[in-house]
């Protein structure tokens, strides 16, 4: 999977343009931490398969994704207010 690349834009950025930007920005951070859930269960499911696993082994992964999920979580609360920062100020111009 390659990163998420934001192309530079060639001529000054209008206000439209900027919240088009900051709601891209978001959604790339979300398409991200998905990836991140998803190997998160991608773990646990290899270490479940694993013939000569222990108990204590598997108490283990579990920390670590219920770590990693606790941080996508407040992540996820960054995100949701950076989305409503962009929502509950936007400017709408007069309408003629």
């Amino acid at each position: 999977m390659s990163m998420p690349v934001i192309k530079a834009p060639d001529n000054p950025i209008s206000v439209c343009q900027a919240v088009t930007d900051l709601i891209e920005s978001i959604a790339l951070e979300e398409t991200a931490l998905s990836h991140i859930l998803n190997a998160e269960g991608e773990k646990i499911q290899a270490a479940i398969a694993m013939q000569c696993v222990d108990i204590g082994k598997l108490l283990e992964v579990n920390d670590s994704v219920t770590d990693m999920v606790h941080a996508v979580a407040n992540l996820e609360l960054v995100l949701k207010d950076k989305l409503e920062f962009v929502a509950n100020n936007l400017f709408y111009p007069a309408q003629k």
